[in-house]
């Protein structure tokens, strides 16, 4: 809805939510649309933060995207349990899928979710048709990723979800001989595995893809890479798809949310590496 002063104001179905957003460095440009606000997260000088409620909200409420519903709440960490600027990918992901469905109707269609967190994409492909391989490292989330699907009336749909490290989860299906049709991923700048696994998006992330790349099926649809790393330019998730994936098309660009004043905000970076 609006952004400056760094923070942003967003509207979540029927509520706004006022977060931290360190490169809104312009003013506000609709003051007094913030006082709506239900929530807002203040940082603190220790780190991290807390909300403050200003107006009653539930712990948490569903939302819709499409064809795609998806439970959302606030977190102690800032998070709402879904990230609106992905819904560009999970249009292009679904698309995808779609062709080929329709061009071969009996193919089953495998993508690799991995750093899946809540499962906007896992939800998207699903929906499209895919065999889904939902990956992430936080039970928590996984949990979550299943309501989702059961909002999204997808419960039965051929989704696994693994609670794993997504390296030694893609090592396994190389050593299983398992492919996939697409594979997206949403690395951290820096998290822990469930056994404690540390993973730095500069030092780990062209090796996952490296991996990665050996799982992408004889006829792949595309391999998505998103960044929120600060300091890291779509080029450089570009760079890393076209030195990892030779022989494809990589298209790489900033990923946002327009606000009411036609301000851009940009949210972080995404590459894209269709055959």
């Amino acid at each position: 809805m609006d952004s400056g002063d760094g923070m942003k104001l967003e509207r979540w179905g029927n509520y706004l939510l006022a977060r931290p957003e360190p490169q809104a460095v312009w003013p506000k440009q609709n003051p007094g649309r913030w006082r709506e606000a239900h929530g807002v997260y203040h940082r603190s000088d220790k780190g991290g933060g807390s909300w403050e409620f200003t107006k009653p909200l539930p712990d948490g409420w569903n939302i819709r995207y499409r064809n795609l519903t998806f439970l959302v709440r606030p977190t102690g960490f800032k998070h709402t349990g879904l990230f609106p600027e992905q819904a560009v990918n999970w249009d292009y992901m679904a698309s995808c899928i779609q062709a080929r469905k329709e061009a071969a109707p009996r193919e089953e269609l495998r993508v690799l979710n991995l750093f899946a967190y809540t499962g906007g994409a896992t939800m998207a492909c699903a929906r499209a048709g895919a065999a889904v391989a939902h990956v992430d490292s936080a039970r928590g989330m996984v949990a979550w990723a299943k309501d989702n699907a059961r909002l999204c009336g997808l419960k039965d749909a051929p989704i696994r979800y693994l609670v794993d490290d997504c390296l030694k989860f893609v090592r396994r299906e190389q050593r299983r001989g398992r492919t996939y049709h697409g594979i997206v991923m949403d690395p951290p700048s820096y998290g822990r595995g469930p056994d404690g696994e540390m993973f730095r998006f500069e030092t780990h992330v062209y090796p996952l893809i490296e991996e990665c790349a050996k799982l992408l099926d004889g006829e792949p649809l595309f391999f998505l890479l998103n960044s929120y790393t600060s300091g890291f330019a779509p080029a450089v998730a570009q760079n890393a798809l076209t030195a990892a994936l030779p022989g494809g098309v990589v298209e790489a660009d900033n990923i946002g949310l327009l606000s009411e004043a036609g301000l851009n905000l940009p949210c972080g970076a995404t590459a894209r590496w269709r055959p």
